[in-house]
């Protein structure tokens, strides 16, 4: 952890940048792998499975490698190679399934049947790693808490995570209130959106077009309701971006000098659209590397 988070300004915005890239996998996902591959091995377990669209099943992988234990990655098999080769290299049996996300998400629990499952979505353990995003942001700020946290949002793992960090500071009274959380989705893919927006109790029906932000790709998140009650209790919003805004976002902040994933990019095309005044303190992470995208990235360049 620890990952630096640097002061800087993007377009006319005044914001913070938490460097998640810079983690040994190279996305945030290493935060939630450590601390529940750590408990599997604390339980005993010699083998996992765990299905993602690529960067939890690297981490996933790589903990799994350093830990001795046998590890089998379910993916979409439209995932980006670089993110493939990733978990081949460390030592995962790679299992790529045709069709969306949630066809890889039932593919697995088959396996899940007999083998022990290292999910980032249904594991708590998962989640108590990614809250120490807020912690060390909380830190880094002088033991300060920010005023918006921008995050893009699939299911949900380092918003809730960032959310229960920060309940954690408040009940121990060393924070006197929440950050607003944005959630950022691709228009192409939001039913948390439209089931925050339209008040509704269930994640709505609805059939989800491609989008170049993998990551968040998700049509049917399992902690959907409790995604969208940590954004309505810290008083923050749900916006959305177009394919065409993330591309835009992707290519400004790489002339900025920074290279990151289209996921990433989403959280930066959705700050265009959040109501911030220019005093408070914005922290946006980025999520995962552009390494992990290079063939999808010279394809859009």
């Amino acid at each position: 952890g620890f990952t630096p988070l640097l002061e800087t300004r993007i377009g006319g915005n005044r914001i913070w940048i938490k460097q998640e890239q810079l983690f040994p996998t190279g996305s945030y996902k290493d935060r939630g792998a450590s601390v529940l591959i750590s408990r599997a091995v604390e339980l005993g377990i010699r083998k996992v499975v765990e299905d993602s669209s690529g960067n939890a099943g690297a981490a996933i992988a790589a903990y799994a490698a350093l830990a001795g234990i046998e590890c089998e990655i379910f993916v979409p098999e439209a995932t980006a190679p670089a993110k493939l080769a990733q978990i081949e290299l460390y030592g995962a049996a790679l299992h790529k399934v045709p069709g969306s996300r949630e066809d890889t998400a039932r593919a697995v629990l088959v396996a899940a049947e007999t083998e022990f499952y290292a999910s980032h979505s249904w594991s708590p353990f998962f989640f108590y790693g990614t809250k120490t995003y807020a912690y060390e942001i909380w830190e880094q700020l002088g033991f300060n808490t920010p005023d918006v946290l921008i995050i893009p949002t699939g299911n949900g793992t380092l918003l809730i995570g960032a959310y229960l960090g920060f309940q954690d500071l408040l009940s121990q009274n060393l924070i006197s209130a929440l950050p607003r959380i944005i959630a950022v989705q691709s228009e192409n893919c939001a039913p948390l959106h439209k089931m925050w927006a339209d008040r509704l109790e269930q994640l709505p029906p609805r059939q989800p077009e491609k989008t170049i932000a993998e990551g968040i790709a998700i049509a049917e998140p399992i902690r959907g309701r409790q995604i969208v009650d940590a954004v309505r209790k810290t008083e923050g919003a749900f916006v959305t971006v177009s394919e065409r805004e993330i591309l835009t976002a992707l290519v400004e902040m790489g002339r900025n000098g920074w290279f990151m994933e289209p996921t990433s990019a989403a959280a930066f095309a959705g700050l265009e659209k959040c109501s911030i005044d220019e005093r408070e303190t914005v922290v946006v992470p980025i999520t995962g590397h552009g390494l992990k995208s290079t063939d999808k990235l010279l394809s859009l360049l």
